[in-house]
């Protein structure tokens, strides 16, 4: 028999909302597993106010379980972070509350961070052994598969998206840091803490029997929003560069129509529609990298950046329309493929503005500043 006045060892993180009728059961197969281990079941409900409450209490006279209902904060990644801090094992497994997660996978995944197999485990579904159930639509595996393909950068597994991991809770130094948008905190976890050495857990992932999927489209553009922020943390040069390129790749759009409406609608020459193109163009770009790509960096005063952005896109014009005239005068491919030279000049006066952007119009913000607007979003 454990004694359970000793230190703890394992700690199980479950965010909950409305997950009364499997609160039972994911307790009662946790302890089918760790019934020999010193551990403990922290749920984490945002207040479901569907007997979840009286359900973990009762609980709690058989096995070691307890539950925070928080009453002014809402969604799972803010709930698993309050878990972790609430925490008092050595080890943090964090996971579903909808049985889709195997609890039978929780002595595995602890063991290899025991052993220093790893530091961080992650349940995986896409690993030699691991599965999920068959009737998952096209569409719903097709979602997945994107979504796990747009974070594999980001970190060394082959299921990133998955929500059910552990670590040692001390390689965890504060979770101030954290600012999950979305419901992919494992994925914050993994890419902001000191973890070196990843690995993955085989599992069958099972669909839920009760309750209903809080996953819907808004969750999915918050995903997008989490990854965009996460590449800016990890690669904050190229995720602005790349950023930088969509924008300017949405401005060449802009620009190639009014280029091209002058030319055939109101008859100017090709030089002087390139001219006129460019300020629309211009336009565009500073308010959507202003919006999108240097949300993060400090916001002057609206006119003051465009004149600012403006002035700096000059030399990147001079380079860009420079390049074009040099092309189409003295080179004779050019001569007869204008739009072209129209590209190069285009890729070059760009690469030029991103340096002056980035330096020069969208500044970074002052340290303390940006400390004070992470921990308030």
């Amino acid at each position: 028999m454990v004694n359970k006045m000793s230190e703890k060892q394992i700690s199980i993180v479950i965010p909950t909302y409305q997950e009364v009728e499997n609160i039972p059961l994911i307790a009662q197969e946790i302890d089918s597993v760790l019934s020999n281990e010193n551990y403990e079941v922290i749920f984490v409900d945002d207040d479901s106010q569907d007997g979840s409450f009286d359900a973990v209490t009762k609980l709690a006279h058989e096995l070691p379980a307890r539950i925070i209902v928080r009453t002014e904060e809402r969604g799972l990644s803010t709930a698993v972070i309050r878990g972790i801090e609430e925490a008092q094992g050595k080890y943090v497994v964090v996971m579903d509350c909808d049985l889709s997660h195997p609890a039978s996978a929780i002595p595995h995944m602890v063991e290899k961070l025991k052993t220093d197999e790893a530091d961080f485990v992650v349940g995986s579904r896409y690993v030699e052994g691991g599965s999920f159930d068959e009737d998952w639509g096209f569409f719903r595996l097709l979602n997945s598969k994107v979504a796990t393909w747009l974070a594999l950068p980001l970190c060394h597994v082959k299921d990133p998206m998955s929500g059910f991991f552990s670590f040692e809770r001390g390689r965890l130094e504060s979770t101030s840091e954290l600012a999950p948008t979305g419901y992919k905190i494992g994925l914050e976890i993994m890419v902001k803490g000191e973890f070196s050495k990843p690995a993955e857990q085989p599992i069958h992932f099972k669909d839920r029997e009760f309750g209903e999927s809080k996953l819907d489209f808004k969750e999915q553009l918050l995903y997008l929003k989490h990854l965009r922020r996460l590449y800016t943390f990890k690669f904050p040069t190229a995720s602005e560069f790349m950023q930088f390129g969509l924008v300017g790749g949405t401005g060449f759009i802009v620009d190639s129509l009014i280029y091209f409406t002058l030319q055939l609608f109101f008859g100017l020459n090709h030089t002087m529609a390139r001219a006129i193109s460019f300020w629309p163009a211009v336009t565009w770009n500073w308010f959507w990298n202003r919006t999108v790509t240097f949300t993060h960096r400090e916001k002057s005063r609206k006119l003051t950046q465009w004149i600012s952005f403006v002035s700096t896109s000059f030399f990147g014009f001079a380079i860009n329309f420079g390049s074009y005239k040099m092309l189409t005068e003295h080179v004779p491919f050019f001569m007869e493929n204008q739009f072209a030279a129209f590209i190069i000049g285009v890729i070059l006066g760009m690469g030029f503005n991103f340096m002056m952007a980035r330096v020069f119009v969208f500044k970074p913000l002052n340290e303390s500043i940006e400390n004070e607007v992470r921990h308030h979003k």
